[in-house]
């Protein structure tokens, strides 16, 4: 399809590891402590992907205060089991080898906070595919994916927009990448559904990893 893609941008949640578990048992330890109790756990799979506080605030009508206050207890429960309550989709490593092989040069650009990226990918024995990880900052700033991207195509000294693309299971992938100027892939063995991406504009929309490999080595 495409050969000329020099950049390549992953989202991580969703993209690169399926970390649902851990995420939804953080929010649910979270909730808890600020008094709601979760009756079923299945509708915090909502809050994969998107900014924390965009969540806390949209589902659970937080104030920003309280938004933040709800994402210290989170993190409580992440840094000690979530962030690991997680695994590596199958084909991505292969898929991450494939695409070094071939020149590509691959960033990570997430709303997750950039502490925990890296300790994610390098507990999972991924990191060195990446030659920039970026994510947010735990004070709640860089946290929409527009900032993440600019962040790390700037990081890299990347100018030529043609030849990068994102790579996202959400809308807010998609949203960031247009945003900024760039294609995008929506996948769909994530936590996004083909109306979504259609809706966000997606560039291609491909159901598995190695459709992915597909659009990115043709």
């Amino acid at each position: 399809m495409n050969m000329a893609y020099e950049y390549i941008l992953f989202d991580l949640d969703g993209t690169l590891t399926d970390s649902g578990v851990g995420i939804i048992n953080s929010v649910e330890y979270a909730l808890q402590k600020c008094g709601i109790e979760v009756k079923d756990k299945n509708e915090l799979y909502k809050f994969v992907g998107p900014p924390l506080t965009d969540s806390f605030e949209m589902y659970y009508d937080f104030s920003k205060e309280e938004a933040n206050t709800a994402i210290k207890y989170y993190r409580e429960y992440f840094r000690e089991k979530g962030m690991f309550e997680n695994l590596v989709y199958d084909g991505i490593e292969k898929l991450l080898k494939e695409l070094k092989v071939n020149n590509k040069k691959l960033i990570v650009a997430t709303s997750k906070a950039e502490v925990f990226a890296k300790q994610i990918l390098e507990h999972f024995n991924i990191a060195e595919y990446f030659s920039y990880i970026a994510g947010s900052n735990l004070d709640g700033t860089r946290v929409k994916k527009a900032e993440v991207i600019k962040y790390a195509l700037e990081s890299c000294n990347i100018e030529d927009l043609s030849k990068t693309i994102m790579v996202g299971d959400r809308e807010h992938d998609i949203i960031g990448a247009k945003e900024v100027g760039l294609k995008c892939i929506g996948v769909l063995y994530g936590y996004g559904d083909r109306s979504e991406f259609e809706k966000a504009g997606a560039d291609f929309i491909v159901e598995t990893v190695s459709d992915v490999e597909q659009v990115l080595l043709g």
